[in-house]
């Protein structure tokens, strides 16, 4: 088992794109559906395994280009100190001040690590100054526990 970290900041309203974060549906739509139907599943079957934008399941990061994993560890404690660096590096910017607080982050990545010793995934989010958004998550590979048939990246 080990732990891929992944890290995401932009636009909250490319964010905020849902259709493009979950992946496309495992049967196209019927023969004789709208053409419309049919066009935008074709763009989200094309868009979703490429694109940088967080997916709505964390697990799905592992479909996602290889070049976005940030880190891989082989062990919980050691990824969770990665998150730890990523909160520490972007609290200042952080939207809500009770987020800054350092007591907050300790518990975020004390949490982190006890999840991620137990095969579970982490996946956290904030808004930044400015309508940006942060998106930093930690996937449990070798299988993932949420979904087992993922791939790891490491493997492409």
């Amino acid at each position: 088992m080990h732990h891929h970290g992944y890290l995401w900041t932009g636009p909250k309203a490319r964010f905020d794109q849902e259709a493009l974060r979950r992946p496309p549906h495992p049967e196209p739509p019927p023969a004789g559906s709208r053409p419309e139907l049919i066009q935008r599943y074709r763009e989200v079957a094309a868009e979703f395994p490429t694109s940088d934008l967080p997916p709505l399941e964390t697990a799905y990061w592992l479909v996602k280009p290889r070049s976005l994993v940030r880190g891989t560890w082989p062990d919980p404690g050691s990824a969770a100190a990665w998150l730890g660096d990523r909160l520490t590096e972007y609290a200042p910017r952080f939207a809500s001040p009770p987020q800054r607080d350092v007591s907050h982050l300790t518990r975020l990545v004390t949490s982190a690590a006890e999840r991620l010793a137990s095969g579970g995934d982490v996946s956290l989010g904030f808004y930044l100054e400015r309508p940006s958004y942060l998106s930093l998550a930690l996937v449990t590979c070798a299988p993932d526990r949420g979904i087992r048939e993922l791939p790891c990246p490491l493997d492409g």
